[in-house]
């Protein structure tokens, strides 16, 4: 039953660094937000039970909002396997969302136990849905850590009784059908291979000399801001990938290349396609570009 007409909202954790936590404390809008459900638990929040409450199955939930990495067994609170209390809500959930790419897909806690630790509902090795039971009510929000919009977009949307539109993996469209690469700052270095010379400087591209994974990666990080102002690529930094599948990637700061060409082509972009357009890019001469060229050859 929901009280007042609030959704009642349940947030657990399993193996996890508390990122998701901490980034989600920075939603600027954090108790407005927060004023539209009703919330049971949460490991920092004041909240209406207790985590022993939580335990004993003593509350019923609407969302269940997911946070760390899983194992079957080996991780308790309380001395209750967590694993087996988040089924027990899961199964009454009407939405379950994986806050972070650990909880989503098995994240870095997953490289240090590959056979046992994974995400909820992916397994990027079998590349299959587990628990797919779940898979009609689950919304993933991978990141390390979450977007605080992102959270509350979505969380917004339950509580208004909206549609999500999600891709295969069920991130929402409206957060991750771009890539990361839409709305760089610096996409016409990209375009015209112009590359920066060092991390934190504002010109310049981070693709080719310094491995940024933003043409190859899911999200709107150069379209919802950090604190509204920043991002990775704006403050000199290349993306590191970690709203995939395959976060973390093992070298970092590098693209491969043959003869000046991507290995891996940018996401939706034809090799024919990128050849060509590379090669009327060399046809035209612009001169503040030249200009900086000729800065990186001295």
């Amino acid at each position: 039953m929901k009280r007042g007409g609030k959704p009642k909202l349940l947030w657990l954790q399993s193996i996890t660094c508390n990122g998701n936590t901490h980034s989600f404390l920075n939603h600027p809008d954090l108790f407005s937000l927060l004023s539209h459900f009703e919330l049971l638990y949460h490991p920092v929040l004041e909240a209406e039970y207790t985590l022993q409450d939580i335990l004993e199955g003593h509350v019923d939930c609407d969302i269940l909002v997911l946070e760390g990495a899983f194992r079957e067994k080996g991780v308790a609170k309380g001395g209750v396997e967590i694993s087996s209390v988040i089924e027990y809500y899961a199964k009454q959930a009407a939405h379950i969302i994986t806050a972070g790419t650990c909880a989503t897909f098995g994240g870095i806690f997953k490289q240090y136990d590959p056979e046992h630790i994974t995400g909820f509902c992916f397994d990027i090795e079998e590349k299959t849905t587990r628990h797919k039971q779940y898979a009609d009510k689950l919304i993933s929000l991978p990141g390390c850590p979450i977007h605080p919009k992102w959270l509350g977009f979505v969380l917004m949307m339950i509580a208004q009784k909206r549609p999500i539109a999600k891709d295969t993996l069920h991130r929402p469209l409206e957060l991750y059908a771009p890539t990361v690469h839409t709305g760089c700052a610096r996409n016409e270095y990209f375009e015209w291979k112009v590359d920066t010379e060092g991390f934190g400087l504002k010109e310049g591209c981070l693709f080719y000399e310094l491995g940024c994974q933003g043409p190859y990666t899911h999200g709107s990080c150069n379209k919802i801001l950090w604190n509204d102002v920043s991002s990775k690529t704006v403050s000199g930094t290349p993306c590191f990938g970690c709203t995939e599948p395959d976060f973390p990637k093992t070298t970092l700061f590098e693209t491969k290349t043959n003869m000046g060409i991507p290995a891996a082509m940018p996401l939706g972009i034809p090799r024919r396609a990128y050849l060509t357009v590379t090669g009327v890019v060399k046809s035209f001469k612009i001169k503040r570009f030249e200009e900086r060229l000729i800065e990186y050859d001295r």
